[in-house]
C-alpha cells in the first residue's frame, strides 16, 4: 500500500511538472522571437504601431527603444551585444561608416521593388568600392528650402531680387534680419550648402567608376574662390550673419523680423500653426543653381540581428514591410517627411511638404563615405569666419584654410 501511495504521489508530481513545462513551452512559442528597433522619440509611436502589425502576422514581438537619432550611428559601435538593436532608423550619410565597420548587413531588393524608389535614394544607401551594396531601405526624403513670408516680401525669382528685398526689409527696423539662416558658433555647413553650391563649391568629386573621390575636395574649388568676393559682400551688407543660430532664425521669422528663412520640413507643422502666409521655394541661382543637400532616411539591419537569431525576420521587416507604399505613407503622416516610395508619394497630400520637395530639385545627396565626417566642422567654420560681421576673415582665405584642414584629416 505504501509503495502504491508513493507511486501515486510521484505520478501527480510528474504530471504537475509536465503541466508547468508545457505551459512554459506554450508561452515561449506564443511569445515568439523579439525584434529590437532603435527609433527617435518623434517617430516611436508610428514605428511601434507599424512594427507591431507586422510582428503579429509573423508570430513575433517588437521592442521599440527610444534613442536620440543623432547618437544612433556612434552608439551602435559601442553598445553591448545583449542590448544592441536588430534594426535601426538611419540617415543615408551614415552608410559608409557603418558598412565599413561591419555594423550593418546588406539588403536585397527585387528589380520590381527598386523601381518604386528614386534611383538617388537607393544610391544614397549604397556603399562599396569594387562592388556597391545596398545597406538601407529608404523611407523618407528631405531637404531645406527658402521659406518666404509672402505678407512681407515677394517670392524672389533671382538672387539679385532676393538680396534687394532682404536688405530692404532688414533696414526697415532695428532687429530685423536679412536672410534667417542658422549657423551659430559651431557653424552649419548643411544649412549653408545652397549658398556653397550656388557659388560653385562641392564636397567630393566623382571618379571614373562613378564613386565619390575623397582625394578630390571641392571646398576651395576654383569656381568657389572666383566667386568668394560675393560672400565678403554679403557679410559687409549684413545679408547673412553667422551669429544667427537655429532659435534666432526661427524666432525672427515667426515674429515677423525676417521675411526669408532657410529651413526644412521638420518645421512644417510650426509653419502651418504660425498663421503666416508663406511659400517654400529653392534658393534662387547665384552663379550656379543653389541646390540643397538631399537627405534620405530609412531602416537598416544591424549585425546583431544575426547574433540574436532574428536576421531573416529583421530582413523581412525592413525590405518587405517597410518598403510598402501604405506603410511609408503612414510614417510620412507623423514624421513630417515626404515618403521615399514613389507610389506612396502619389497618394500623399501635404502642400507644405510638397513645396519642400520641389525646392530640392537637382539637389545633391549628402556624401555617404566615411571621409565626410572630416568635412562638417571645417566647412561650417569657414562660413562662420567669413560671415561673422565685423572682423570677418576674407572668404577665399577662410575656405582655403578649411580645405587644407579637411585634406589633412582625411590623409
Amino acid at each position: 500500500m505504501r509503495a502504491k501511495r508513493t507511486a501515486m504521489v510521484l505520478a501527480v508530481v510528474a504530471a504537475a511538472v509536465l503541466a508547468v513545462l508545457a505551459g512554459s513551452i506554450k508561452s515561449a512559442v506564443a511569445a515568439g522571437p523579439t525584434i529590437t528597433i532603435w527609433a527617435d522619440q518623434d517617430r516611436k509611436a508610428a514605428v511601434t504601431q507599424l512594427a507591431t502589425t507586422w510582428a503579429t502576422a509573423r508570430g513575433a514581438t517588437v521592442n521599440v527603444v527610444v534613442h536620440d537619432f543623432g547618437k544612433i550611428r556612434d552608439d551602435l559601435g559601442t553598445v553591448a551585444a545583449a542590448d544592441a538593436p536588430d534594426v535601426i532608423m538611419a540617415a543615408h550619410d551614415w552608410t559608409g561608416q557603418l558598412a565599413a565597420n561591419g555594423l550593418v548587413e546588406p539588403l536585397i531588393l527585387s528589380a520590381a521593388l527598386k523601381k518604386q524608389f528614386p534611383a538617388y535614394t537607393l544610391s544614397a544607401f549604397s556603399y562599396g568600392t569594387a562592388v556597391k551594396r545596398l545597406y538601407g531601405l529608404p523611407t523618407q526624403i528631405e531637404n531645406i528650402g527658402l521659406v518666404v513670408n509672402t505678407g512681407l516680401a515677394k517670392v524672389p525669382t533671382t538672387f539679385t531680387q532676393l538680396e534687394a528685398e532682404a536688405l530692404a526689409f532688414k533696414h526697415k527696423k532695428a532687429g530685423n534680419l536679412g536672410i534667417a539662416v542658422q549657423q551659430g558658433a559651431n557653424g552649419d555647413a548643411y544649412h549653408m550648402y545652397p549658398f556653397f553650391s550656388g557659388l560653385g563649391g562641392y564636397i567630393f568629386g566623382v571618379n571614373h567608376a562613378g564613386n565619390l573621390d575623397a582625394s578630390d575636395i571641392g571646398v576651395a574649388s576654383k569656381a568657389l574662390l572666383k566667386n568668394a568676393s560675393l560672400i565678403d559682400k554679403w557679410n559687409k551688407e549684413g545679408l547673412i550673419n553667422s551669429k544667427v543660430d537655429y532659435s534666432t532664425a526661427q524666432n525672427a521669422f515667426l515674429k515677423g523680423q525676417a521675411a526669408f528663412w532657410i529651413t526644412g520640413p521638420w518645421n512644417s507643422d510650426t509653419l502651418k500653426k504660425s498663421g503666416l502666409k508663406f511659400k517654400v521655394v529653392q534658393l534662387p541661382k547665384i552663379v550656379y543653381p543653389s541646390v540643397p543637400f538631399l537627405g534620405v532616411q530609412g531602416f537598416m539591419v544591424t549585425k546583431y540581428a544575426s547574433a540574436h537569431g532574428v536576421e531573416s525576420l529583421a530582413q523581412d521587416f525592413v525590405t518587405n514591410y517597410m518598403s510598402g507604399a501604405s506603410v511609408q505613407a503612414s510614417l510620412a503622416n507623423v514624421a513630417g517627411r515626404w515618403p521615399a516610395n514613389l507610389n506612396a508619394g502619389k497618394g500623399f497630400t501635404d502642400p507644405v511638404l510638397a513645396q519642400f520637395g520641389k525646392a530640392g530639385k537637382g539637389g545633391v545627396p549628402m556624401p555617404n563615405i566615411p571621409q565626410m565626417g572630416s568635412v562638417w566642422t571645417d566647412l561650417g567654420q569657414a562660413w562662420v569666419r567669413a560671415t561673422k560681421g565685423a572682423g570677418a576673415a576674407k572668404a577665399a582665405a577662410s575656405f582655403k584654410a578649411a580645405s587644407r584642414a579637411i585634406a589633412d584629416k582625411i590623409g
